[in-house]
């Protein structure tokens, strides 16, 4: 039995409060949320996916006064080496009173097992992408943080030669189906200490995840300790200015 408080709970500790402002300031700079939208949350059932469908039900609630209609997500698929976590996650939906759907992940019949961290995550934001189109959802959003944004400016420069990051809202399809990023302000350090605080479950890493690029470029970052903070805020300005958002 979980033991995670609800979103409409009183009383979040003090990180869900910074959190909130965060998201706040990058759902005003980039106009990822507006009257009438139909957001899908992608919800892998990490720390990051929790919060962020906690945060962006509080927004609604408190900080904007635009109405629109949140689904969570959730691509299972125990064949491709995913968790199953339904389970788990189906009663926090409930307690969340949140609308939610469980999505199998479909692979083509010649898919090579185990999938490699490119094809697991090219096919999973496929079956997000589907999900989305069947629910009539016009964004998706994704849990992915400031540390995502700072680490991703470091991989374009090393290994694709550009100055690039995570856009905080990109449209696909002709606009058919925009993704928002709302934790793009947001430390992972911060999401790791509100999930500890209110009991989120631990999950298993890939084992893949753990040895990809993207694992040593944050380890790398991690090494820099308080000094992180800025360099990630460098990253991202010097990114967004080159890419004109």
């Amino acid at each position: 039995m979980l033991s995670i408080r609800p979103v409409a709970s009183a009383g979040h500790p003090p990180p869900f409060r910074y959190m909130l402002r965060e998201v706040v300031r990058a759902c005003k700079e980039f106009d990822l949320i507006a009257e009438g939208d139909r957001i899908a949350v992608a919800v892998s059932g990490g720390k990051d996916s929790r919060a962020l469908l906690e945060l962006l039900l509080r927004y609604r609630e408190e900080k904007t006064s635009h109405s629109f209609h949140l689904i969570a997500l959730h691509v299972t698929g125990t064949a491709a080496g995913l968790p199953d976590l339904s389970a788990e996650l189906e009663p926090w939906f409930r307690a969340l009173g949140v609308e939610y759907q469980f999505v199998p992940l479909e692979l083509p019949p010649d898919e090579p097992l185990p999938l490699n961290c490119f094809r697991c995550s090219w096919n999973r934001r496929k079956a997000l992408f589907l999900a989305s189109a069947r629910l009539h959802c016009n964004k998706l959003a994704f849990g992915h943080t400031a540390d995502d944004a700072a680490a991703t400016v470091l991989l374009n420069l090393m290994f694709n030669r550009r100055l690039e990051t995570m856009a905080p809202r990109v449209p696909f399809f002709g606009g058919v189906v925009t993704i928002i990023r709302p934790l793009i302000y947001v430390a992972e350090k911060e999401l790791a200490r509100y999930g500890n605080t209110v009991g989120y479950p631990d999950v298993a890493p890939c084992p893949q995840g753990l040895t990809s690029r993207r694992a040593q470029v944050k380890a790398m970052l991690r090494q820099f300790g308080p000094a992180q903070e800025q360099i990630r805020v460098n990253l991202w300005r010097a990114a967004r200015a080159a890419m004109g958002f």
